[in-house]
């Protein structure tokens, strides 16, 4: 999906918002890529309000071990790792699954199904680890078996 200076407009971005996005991308940019912008920023505010207005994809981020980073992860789809996912912020617009446990920083939140009906929550707004993760603030809880 391509975000443009007026689709943010048409949306009611703020005007720093716009300012900022015009100054880094120009007149336009792909979801993901103004999300991995927003990430190393740890702009959870922003994130959170595009995948709002944007929604979720069917994309899939899928990792083979761990995902560890110290910024942000913000995703348009779903996050898979065979390992651990850690992060100060960690948003996705689908679900989130790690076999080794998911970890916001301290007093950072796990953000999953951002833009999902309440009745479809319980199926796609998905944290799915072994343990339950602190600072969950958004989704389902789901032990991996």
């Amino acid at each position: 999906m391509l975000i443009t200076l007026d689709w943010l407009r048409e949306k009611g971005a703020c005007a720093d918002a716009v300012k900022r996005f015009e100054e880094t991308f120009g007149q336009d940019a792909e979801y993901q890529d103004v999300l991995d912008a927003l990430a190393k920023e740890n702009n959870a505010a922003w994130a959170y309000w595009l995948i709002q207005e944007a929604g979720r994809t069917n994309a899939v981020l899928e990792v083979d071990g761990d995902l560890v980073v110290e910024a942000s992860i913000f995703f348009s789809g779903f996050i898979k790792a065979t390992g651990r996912i850690a992060a100060k912020y960690l948003m996705a617009g689908g679900g989130i699954k790690a076999g080794g446990g998911i970890k916001a920083g301290r007093d950072y939140g796990i953000y999953a199904g951002l833009r999902i009906r309440i009745s479809l929550k319980s199926k796609y707004a998905l944290i799915i680890a072994k343990a339950l993760p602190k600072n969950i603030v958004l989704g389902e809880f789901k032990e991996r078996t």
